[in-house]
């Protein structure tokens, strides 16, 4: 509960009891922020429920998976259930319940075959890992309630991040994102990379200094909480 939640929290609650007036702002704003934080786990949780899945059900797929390229998704699949795990029992340590694992559908309606081409399993493997690198970017500042937990979930953006640079690669791709363009990828994928164009940082020109490209890429872009949600609701039944 979000109760719980805010428990877990140092709220100074002598300073509060001792000012009444001032008491329901700061205990509103403490829920509020108690609140972000506990939902950025949950939307991160699903995520990772998703890459966790994903990888799964890859690697059982008979020959799917070259034998070259098979022990980096057995050591991605690792790194996904180890998030899973840890986000879980974050959450239970803030007093909240854990969403349940979503019933998935890789193939989006029909729409993919991750699981009989292997090129389309490294199309979609490229989009949950670039998704996870910017949603976990967007939620940074609602996990800075806890340092603990804003430290982990910074290494796991840092994890996600060597993932999307690794599978890209396989895909013969620069390691790295250069304006919106994902790198060969279906337009069905364009939601992933939305935005990735902007050259402003700051209030500076990255363009001006160092051309399109290498301004867009030194620079990855948060992707809200709403719109990574919307990417992987379009894979959840």
């Amino acid at each position: 509960s979000t109760k719980a939640a805010i428990a877990a929290i140092p709220l100074g609650l002598g300073t509060l009891l001792s000012a009444p007036a001032k008491a329901a702002t700061a205990t509103t704003a403490y829920t509020a922020r108690a609140g972000a934080l506990t939902d950025a786990l949950q939307l991160a949780l699903i995520l990772e429920y998703l890459e966790d899945e994903y990888y799964r059900m890859g690697l059982d797929a008979g020959g799917l998976i070259p034998s070259t390229d098979r022990t980096v998704f057995m050591q991605i699949s690792k790194h996904e259930t180890a998030h899973v795990s840890f986000l879980k029992a974050a959450l239970t340590s803030l007093g909240e319940t854990p969403g349940s694992k979503p019933t998935f559908d890789f193939t989006a309606g029909g729409n993919f075959s991750p699981f009989t081409d292997y090129n389309q399993f490294l199309i979609l493997a490229q989009a949950f890992e670039d998704t996870g690198v910017r949603a976990y970017k967007g939620q940074a500042g609602n996990v800075m309630e806890s340092r603990q937990i804003l430290q982990a979930a910074l290494q796991i953006h840092s994890v996600e991040a060597r993932h999307a640079s690794q599978v890209r690669r396989m895909r013969a791709n620069k390691g790295w994102i250069e304006l919106a363009d994902g790198g060969n990828m279906p337009a069905a994928t364009a939601a992933v990379y939305a935005g990735e164009d902007n050259l402003m940082q700051a209030g500076f020109n990255t363009a001006a200094a160092f051309g399109e490209a290498a301004g867009s890429a030194a620079y990855d872009e948060v992707l809200s909480g709403s719109d990574a949600a919307a990417i992987a609701g379009l894979f959840i039944v």
